[in-house]
């Protein structure tokens, strides 16, 4: 089973949960989050994400490599371009493991393994934008506009998704006073993960969000997908407006 990244999920709420234990300096609590993430976990998706997170409580070198490798396990089961991203910070995290342990051969293994996975997309979409933006079929969809969470930025680069739900929160989040839009677009040029989201919170690029220098394609539009309620898309605003990290453009 393979879920679409969802916040509200049992076990992603716990991991935020220890996270913000680890940045209040409570990593003993931050742990035992982990850890109970790990025991709610169901299926392989939840079980890699939990696993990565318990690695980071451990203290001790072999309880961190055993939990990475239990990570690497379900990431390599999943194989799927929620998690695909990963591999490179997986396999250099068990590399530097081995390499504290005392054992280079493993570790120069794991850094190839690394290497081999660089990051280069496999996603093959389709691909979705969100905006409030009233466009037609044959458009383009280009870099150069104004970051919808940082009015002064100009971005170097145009966003998208393959979660149609994705999407649909760009749309709501977005400025303007049109209705939430919801393209599918079709990337003209080299896409790349994007590194505001790719390995941050989360292990790899759950939520299969891109960018790219080159234009997007508009082929169609969705009218259907799962909206936030008045409520959620209030929270969201909140963050985005308390977010004091740098978007990195």
């Amino acid at each position: 089973m393979i879920m679409e990244f969802n916040p509200n999920n049992k076990v992603v709420k716990l991991c935020l949960q220890g996270m913000s234990k680890e940045e209040k300096g409570e990593p003993e609590e931050a742990g035992k989050l982990f850890l109970q993430a790990w025991n709610e976990a169901t299926y392989d998706f939840e079980k890699f994400i939990a696993a990565h997170y318990v690695s980071r409580a451990q203290t001790e070198i072999s309880g961190k490599l055993k939990w990475l490798e239990t990570a690497l396990q379900f990431a390599l089961k999943i194989n799927n371009d929620s998690v695909n991203s990963a591999f490179p910070s997986l396999y250099s995290n068990i590399a530097k493991c081995y390499a504290d342990l005392g054992e280079p051969d493993k570790a120069k293994k794991h850094d190839e393994l690394a290497t081999s996975f660089q990051d280069r997309p496999s996603d093959k979409g389709p691909f979705y934008h969100g905006t409030k933006a009233d466009l037609q079929v044959g458009d383009l969809l280009t870099a150069g506009g104004s970051s919808n969470y940082k009015h002064d930025l100009k971005m170097n680069h145009i966003y998208f998704t393959a979660l149609v739900s994705g999407a649909g929160l760009a749309a709501a989040l977005a400025k303007g006073d049109g209705r939430d839009r919801v393209y599918v677009v079709e990337p003209t040029g080299r896409f790349e993960n994007d590194p505001n989201v790719t390995n941050k919170k989360f292990p790899g690029n759950p939520t299969r969000s891109y960018r790219s220098e080159a234009p997007l394609k508009i082929v169609g539009e969705v009218t259907e997908w799962v909206r936030l309620t008045p409520d959620e898309l209030q929270k969201w605003r909140e963050k985005l407006a308390n977010n004091k990290g740098e978007i990195i453009n």
